[in-house]
């Protein structure tokens, strides 16, 4: 068991040096490119629209509550985010079918053609970036970032560190590479 403080080994150290200063960077560059796609349709569209969109398109209409609960933001922050797509026609408000009284919000049709151009334009982009990787290294990377992701909002929606649990439910299906089958790192 180590005794540090933050819990890592010498061995884990370097290895964790390095990792936290690539996510640093990787950060800093996805926001400076904000991985906007390519041609016309880069940069058109910032994060919190392309994701409330995104979200909308892969689960149906829903409620400020329930897209909030599902993207893990607040409801504030949902309906503050949600105005500008209604207000240029992306998203439209419509009566919840079974309580007239609550409010749903959906893609437009104009805001499903505005999607898939930016989705269109973002496969191009990764598909440009990682061009030289194999099909392989492309699925290993997707799985490892789905994994991240997946631990970064666990911990985010506990406030605190994983559970070894919670890091045990994030690891790749097992027809997913194992370490030996990982592409080689050049």
């Amino acid at each position: 068991m180590p005794t540090s403080p933050d819990m890592t080994t010498d061995s884990d150290s370097g290895l964790l040096e390095t990792l936290q200063h690539e996510v640093a960077v990787f950060a800093r560059r996805a926001e400076q490119t904000r991985l906007g796609g390519v041609g016309q349709v880069r940069n058109s569209m910032d994060r919190a629209a392309y994701l409330l969109l995104n979200r909308l398109d892969r689960e149906g209409p829903m409620g400020v509550k329930a897209l909030a609960a599902s993207m893990g933001i607040d409801s504030s922050t949902v309906t503050r985010q949600v105005a500008p797509l209604v207000d240029t026609g992306l998203v439209k408000r419509t009566s919840h079918p079974e309580d007239g009284r609550a409010v749903v919000l959906e893609l437009s049709p104009r805001g499903i053609g505005r999607l898939e151009e930016v989705r269109s334009s973002r496969r191009e982009l990764m598909a440009e970036l990682t061009g030289a990787w194999e099909p392989e290294e492309r699925e290993a990377f997707c799985s490892l970032l789905a994994r991240f992701n997946t631990a970064l909002s666990q911990r985010q929606a506990s406030q605190g560190a994983p559970t070894p649990q919670q890091i045990q439910d994030v690891r790749p299906a097992p027809d997913a590479p194992e370490e030996d089958d990982a592409p080689a790192r050049s």
